[in-house]
């Protein structure tokens, strides 16, 4: 679902990134909020209380990506934003080991190593220097995201999905201060933030907290990676902006290495499933 962020960028007309998160956030956050209302009902704020120090700690992270990414890819070239946001699974792993002692299979590594390798063939032709402070903001983003996914995972059992709607709230704040004298965009910009904001972020996030209870922090990062190799294609097909041979292949090695594991985890829950008495 988040792969198609590219395709919808690529088909905003007048809007700045800051108009973009703003009403993008605001897109969020509403549908976060339904989420939780019927979740909920009536315990809406008991669940945001129950979150706690970790919901204001992982919603003050994802807010900081949520910026970060957009000042990215606006300030340096789009294979530097994604090359450097294709090391979150290590990242994460890394984190996950150092503050929640949270071990990966060596499937998974593997599986890393060998996306990362697809990742970088996808991204080798469009490799340069760009801007420092985009390719620092690049950072800053995989760095957050990272922290954010491993505070998620040490809360599994606890419903995160306030930090989800925190950030949402933050990055609207901060993008109304900074682009409060030039609000307004156009009709089209705006449905666009809002098909990308109120259904492509705001379900893929509620999946992406609920599927933490069940995925090591780095296994769930990895599937990120399919946002990488997936984007291209959504722009092939729709705006005809065509990819080259790398992309094609390397897209194909990240989409098969991360469709392996997924199988061969889904195989060894079947084959180890304790049967059921009768």
């Amino acid at each position: 679902m988040m792969s198609f962020g590219g395709l919808i960028v690529r088909s905003i007309e007048h809007a700045d990134p800051w108009q973009i998160n703003l009403y993008r956030s605001l897109a969020m956050a509403s549908a976060i909020f339904i989420i939780m209302m019927v979740r909920y009902r009536g315990q809406i704020v008991r669940s945001v209380h129950g979150a706690g120090k970790s919901g204001i700690a992982g919603g003050l992270m994802l807010a900081v990506a949520g910026v970060g990414y957009l000042q990215s890819i606006t300030h340096t070239t789009v294979a530097n934003t994604l090359f450097i946001l294709s090391a979150i699974p290590f990242f994460t792993a890394a984190l996950a080991r150092i503050f929640i002692k949270e071990r990966l299979q060596r499937a998974t590594l593997i599986t890393m190593c060998v996306a990362s390798v697809g990742i970088l063939m996808m991204l080798g032709e469009g490799m340069g220097l760009g801007s420092w402070y985009g390719n620092v903001m690049a950072l800053v983003t995989a760095l957050s995201f990272a922290s954010y996914a491993v505070i998620v995972r040490r809360k599994q059992s606890t419903d995160m999905l306030p930090a989800v709607l925190l950030s949402a709230v933050l990055i609207a704040i901060v993008s109304t201060i900074v682009r409060f004298d030039a609000l307004d965009i156009s009709l089209h910009d705006l449905w666009l933030c809002i098909l990308w904001g109120g259904l492509l972020a705001g379900l893929s996030n509620w999946m992406f907290v609920t599927a933490m209870r069940y995925l090591a922090a780095a296994e769930i990062t990895l599937f990120m990676l399919l946002e990488f190799a997936l984007g291209p294609i959504w722009v092939w097909w729709f705006v005809n902006e065509v990819p080259s041979n790398w992309t094609l292949i390397g897209g194909s090695l990240v989409l098969a290495s991360v469709a392996m594991r997924a199988m061969t985890t889904l195989a060894d829950q079947t084959l180890y499933k304790p049967r059921q008495k009768t």
